[in-house]
């Protein structure tokens, strides 16, 4: 906590100022009840929040400050560190420019310093575009590579999470191809030690990690494919003889619904689409990501910035609201 008193400090880097990031920040922290979990603070330009509030909230009144602790965290105020960039005017919603992809990368960037230093407990973020990010020359391709490279960190974890099932990863962007050659022995089992130590951090006690099968049924003892009895299942075993509390192989066609009735704490998918599916499909906009492994933790919306409707007043803050609200449920609990 960054004061022992006190709410935690939730930084909230306000995104690609071309797209939706500045309008879901703000139609966000029009939600009064966030404001008895946490204290939110915006980092970006104030010129474009007060633009944004104009336009889809005029109601509030957006203070700016020069250090967290300055924040007035009540309802009806939107808090902001201002950067204070040049060629705002230059900016055109729903456009791919340099400029947005190099401002995006500073508010990211404070806002890691700010947490870095301690001034802040956790970070909330916006959508970035990859495109914008690379006319910048922003030499990272996006977000958890901008935050572990900010942060000195390595294969930082991702985990999922919409309505209590919690969903890690053991691919993420690589082909379908690609990502059955990684389902091995040494890599699973890793991975579930990895996937464990994460929901120790989180705060989260107890339960049982399930690893997914990768073939139909779990390849039926090699019917379909026999990645289960060759990786999967020794290093659930392997695990096992650690003392771990994980199981499986298990289907994948039915691992997701167990996990959200709560049979188990978490489930370890071993490739991108197979968790993306079961979170998405159960509530698309309540799917946070978290990246863990970080000095501290980051919760996201994860959807994009929407640049076919920036500055047309009509995004939807559902998602930040719930990026905000993990973020703040965790980051009292949260330990690198």
């Amino acid at each position: 906590m960054s004061e022992s008193t006190g709410l935690p400090i939730i930084v909230i880097p306000m995104g690609d100022p071309n797209g939706i990031g500045p309008e879901i920040a703000a139609k966000a922290l029009a939600d009064a009840s966030l404001y008895s979990l946490c204290r939110p603070l915006v980092v970006g330009d104030a010129w474009i929040m007060a633009r944004t509030i104009s336009d889809c909230h005029p109601s509030l009144y957006l203070h700016t400050v020069e250090s967290p602790e300055t924040g007035l965290y009540q309802p009806g105020f939107i808090n902001l560190i201002d950067l204070a960039h040049a060629d705002l005017a230059d900016l055109v919603p729903g456009t791919v420019q340099a400029l947005a992809g190099q401002y995006a990368f500073d508010y990211i960037e404070k806002s890691v310093r700010l947490a870095l230093s301690g001034q802040a407990d956790a970070l909330a973020t916006t959508p970035i575009n990859k495109e914008s990010l690379r006319a910048a020359q922003v030499p990272y391709i996006g977000h958890t590579e901008i935050l572990a490279g900010l942060a000195a960190v390595e294969d930082p974890l991702t985990l999922f999470e919409t309505n209590g099932l919690r969903v890690f990863f053991l691919t993420r962007h690589v082909s379908l191809r690609q990502a059955c050659d990684l389902v091995t022995r040494e890599r699973v089992r890793n991975g579930i030690r990895r996937c464990l130590d994460a929901l120790g951090r989180l705060g989260v006690a107890g339960g049982t990690l399930a690893v997914a099968g990768l073939n139909p049924h779990s390849g039926e003892h090699g019917l379909f494919g026999d990645e289960e009895m060759t990786a999967v299942a020794p290093a659930v075993a392997d695990c096992q003889a650690e003392g771990l509390p994980v199981v499986g192989p298990v289907s994948a066609d039915s691992v997701f619904h167990q996990a959200r009735i709560g049979r188990y704490a978490a489930v370890l998918s071993l490739y991108h689409d197979q968790g993306h599916i079961a979170t998405k499909t159960l509530d698309f906009e309540r799917t946070i990501s978290l990246t863990l492994g970080l000095p501290f933790l980051r919760t996201s919306v994860d959807h994009g910035t929407a640049l076919d409707i920036a500055g047309k007043g009509i995004a939807s803050p559902v998602s930040m609201v719930e990026a905000i609200r993990l973020a703040a449920q965790y980051a009292p609990h949260y330990r690198r």
